[in-house]
Parts: structure tokens; C-alpha cells; sequence
């Protein structure tokens, strides 16, 4: 099969490594790739919100199979647009369509969604600019912090949790009737903060059925101990403790289904990954997100515990197929540790060289913001350079591994947080 991949992260370099594992891989394309990818597949240079050209590149290259990594295609409409050219009849989609895509780029509708499905979720409200000081009476209703949400994406950053009423009012103006956020802000959700430990549970669906991939816990904030500004993830780890057989089962009957249900019910035609951001709270699952794409960096834990041909299991899900699949979960334990340019994820330089000391075929390394100098040599161009990744037979051994790693990739400014997963292990 030529296959085609969108997107240039940590996650696609993930999906990428899977799928070149596969038998029936022919040819592997990413659109535009990293510096890691290009070492393994062929980097086309093409944007992923760049629709004629994706298009014209799939006709002209037989492509069989199109998997979308990123969300804001998704979101901007494009397997709508691929289905709209009749030559595209036999392309295989792993990406949901527009209606379906707006479970992430639309909070409002993700929680009018969830409370029409009986899904547990907190208790919120929508507003706009023509109603801003009915929302401000609404946080007067709510403990302290106060959680705000842009109903739009807004590139990870249109989420505020904010510990102080007052703060929290003016925060909701500048997001409402100063566009803090673009057009993301133009309707912010406000919603009850709930007190819990977060996860993040993955399924592939194609509509009628599904299959549960392993869970994670990603890191978001960059200082240690959770401190500091919010990033795209400092790391992940998968399994998580706490997620027993217990915790998933109420996760699979209160959560999974009825979503997957609801969105049968609401006739949306849904082929591709859903990512349930969730919170546990004393016990009980509780929806803080919905992503139509896989996590980043949760995807450098998850795919390395998948034994399945994956390109088997995608095609399962786009001849909706998927109840005669199996996932096979290594037992081992994986560490992602996200290594970044210093100042991120504010300013920072790039174009610095990297170097790997010491690496063997068994390292596990995912590119994230990586390029291509024109000596070859790869650098960086990104905030979040690059994953080291690690399975080993418990949670303490695997961060080990990870961290060893992580050593053995250097440039300059570079920076870490030395304390992933460490909140896990009195949980085991």
C-alpha cells in the first residue's frame, strides 16, 4: 500500500515509525515531515492545510490510504474536501469529517454533545460578547479556580484556570470582547473545576464499532513538579497505574460507548481516532476534552506498547471491520521525555545541531521539531525538539531507560523535566 501521512510532530514520527513496520507498507509519504522521518520515509513539501495540493499529490501518486495526524485539518474541513472529488472513491480516510472534527474544535458543541449523551462531564455554560456580564454572574456561582475555554482551537493555549473571581471576570472579557484568542474566543465555555487526576484514553472507531488503544498520562506544564507556563506535554507515560480494570470498565460503559453511539445517532460518518482527555475523580471517569487526533506526546508512549500491524487496523476501521480486530498491548511499561530549546515554550532559538551519543537500533527516538540543514545534519526548528522513549518492565525501570537516553541527545539550550511520571509510582 502507498500510504500518505499528514502532519511534521512527535505523534506523525510515531504513526510513521508503526506503519513503516508493516509488510504491506509499499511506499511511505509524509506531508511535510521532520528531520527524523526523512531518515525512513519520503518528506513531501506540502503544508497539511494546503487541500488542492493534497489532492493533486494523492491522484498523482496512487496513494491508497491518507492518515491525518494533526487536528486543524480535520477542523478546517479536509476529509469533506477529499470525498467532494469523485477519483477518491477507493481512498481509505483515517481522519473523522468535518461534523465529526468539531468534538475538538468546538467546546460548545463537545459539552452539548456530552450532556445530550448522558456522559459525565462538569457543569458548565457558554457565552459571547452580547451576554459577557451574565457570565461574569455565572463564575459567582462557581468555586474558586475557574476554569475558561476558548470554544475554539487555539493552538493548546485556550484554557485558563485561574484561581481568583475578580481575575477570572477580566480574563473572560479580554477573551470575548478583546478576541484574547482570535476568533477561537469569540464563545468561551465556563466550567465547574474538577479536582482529580487526569489521563488520556485513545480509541479507533469507524463509526459502529471501535478498539480501546493503551491509556497515558501526558505532563503539560514546563517546570517540575507541574509548575510554570502550559506546553504541548513534557512527556507521557502508559500505562497509568490507577487506570485498573475497574477504572476502564466505567470508562469503556459511561464514556466510550455512548459516544461512539451518539455520534452514530447524530449521523455523523466518524473513521479515525477519538482522544478522551479525562479526569479521575474519586473513582469516577469525568470528560475535560475531546481531541479528534491522537495525543502528542501520549502517541511516543502508546504506538511503541501496539503489537498490531497497524496498517491492518487501519484499514479494518475505513471497511468499518473494526469488530474483528484485536489489540495487542505489550505488558512493558513506556516513558516518553520530551526534550525542548530553552525558553519554550515563549521564545527560543533555533538551528542548533543536535547530536546522538551512543545510540543503538533499540533507542527509541520520535522528532518532533526537527529539520534538515543543508549539510544534512539534522537540527532544530521547534519548540519541542525531540522524544526519548523507553519500555521497560516496570514504570521506575522504563523512566530509567528514558532518562539514559535522553542524555544521549544534545544541543545546545537544551532542557528537560527530570521528574516525569515520578507522581505515578506511589500510585502503583
Amino acid at each position: 500500500m502507498n500510504i500518505l501521512l499528514l502532519g511534521s510532530g512527535g505523534r506523525e514520527h510515531a504513526i510513521a515509525r508503526k506503519i513503516a513496520d508493516s509488510p504491506q507498507l509499499s511506499k511511505l509519504y509524509m506531508a511535510p515531515g521532520n528531520g527524523g522521518t526523512s531518515l525512513f520515509c519520503t518528506n513531501v513539501n506540502i503544508g497539511v492545510g494546503e487541500f488542492e495540493k493534497i489532492n493533486d499529490f494523492i491522484q498523482s501518486n496512487d496513494i491508497d490510504m491518507l492518515v491525518v495526524g494533526p487536528e486543524a485539518p480535520l477542523a478546517d474541513g479536509l476529509v469533506d474536501y477529499l470525498k467532494k472529488d469523485n477519483t477518491n472513491e477507493k481512498l481509505m480516510v483515517i481522519g473523522p469529517c468535518l461534523e465529526g472534527a468539531r468534538l475538538e474544535s468546538s467546546k460548545d458543541f463537545a459539552k452539548q454533545f456530552m450532556v445530550a449523551n448522558d456522559i459525565p462531564t462538569a457543569r458548565y455554560r457558554s457565552f459571547t460578547s452580547e451576554n459577557v456580564e451574565e457570565g461574569c454572574r455565572f463564575l459567582e456561582t462557581l468555586n474558586a479556580p475557574y476554569v475558561l475555554k476558548a470554544d475554539g482551537l487555539a493552538a493548546g493555549k485556550g484554557v485558563l484556570i485561574i484561581e481568583e473571581l475578580e481575575e477570572a471576570k477580566v480574563q473572560l472579557k479580554e477573551m470575548l470582547i478583546n478576541s484574547k484568542f482570535g476568533k477561537a474566543s469569540g464563545t468561551v465555555v465556563i466550567e465547574e473545576f474538577l479536582s482529580g487526576i487526569e489521563l488520556s484514553v485513545f480509541i479507533i472507531t469507524d463509526g459502529n464499532n471501535y478498539v480501546i488503544l493503551p491509556e497515558a498520562k501526558d505532563y503539560k506544564r514546563i517546570g517540575e513538579k507541574d509548575t510554570g507556563l502550559n506546553t504541548g506535554g513534557m512527556g507521557s507515560i502508559s500505562p497509568v497505574p490507577f487506570a485498573n480494570q475497574t477504572f476502564m470498565q466505567k470508562v469503556e460503559d459511561k464514556i466510550i460507548k455512548p459516544t461512539v453511539k451518539g455520534l452514530k445517532n447524530n449521523n455523523i460518518d466518524y473513521c479515525g481516532f477519538i482522544f478522551f482527555g479525562l479526569i479521575n475523580c474519586n473513582g469516577e471517569p469525568y470528560v475535560i476534552e475531546y481531541n479528534c487526533r491522537m495525543g502528542d506526546p501520549e502517541t511516543e508512549s502508546v504506538f511503541p506498547r501496539i503489537n498490531n500491524d497497524i496498517i491492518e487496523v487501519f484499514k479494518a476501521a475505513a471497511n468499518k471491520t473494526l469488530d474483528t480486530i484485536t489489540i495487542d498491548i505489550k505488558k512493558e511499561t513506556a516513558a516518553t521525555v520530551m526534550l525542548v530549546a530553552e525558553g519554550y515554550p515563549e521564545k527560543y532559538p533555533k538551528g542548533m545541531k543536535i547530536s546522538f551519543d551512543d545510540i543503538n537500533e533499540n533507542d527509541i527516538i520520535f522528532h518532533a521539531g526537527t529539520a534538515l540543514d543543508n549539510d544534512n545534519n539534522v537540527v532544530t526548528s521547534g519548540g519541542r525538539v525531540i522524544t526519548a522513549t523507553a519500555l521497560g518492565n516496570n514504570l521506575e525501570d522504563a523512566l530509567q531507560k528514558a532518562y539514559l537516553l535522553a542524555e544521549k541527545i544534545n544541543f545546545d539550550h537544551k532542557y528537560f523535566r527530570k521528574d516525569i511520571g515520578f507522581d505515578l509510582i506511589d500510585l502503583k
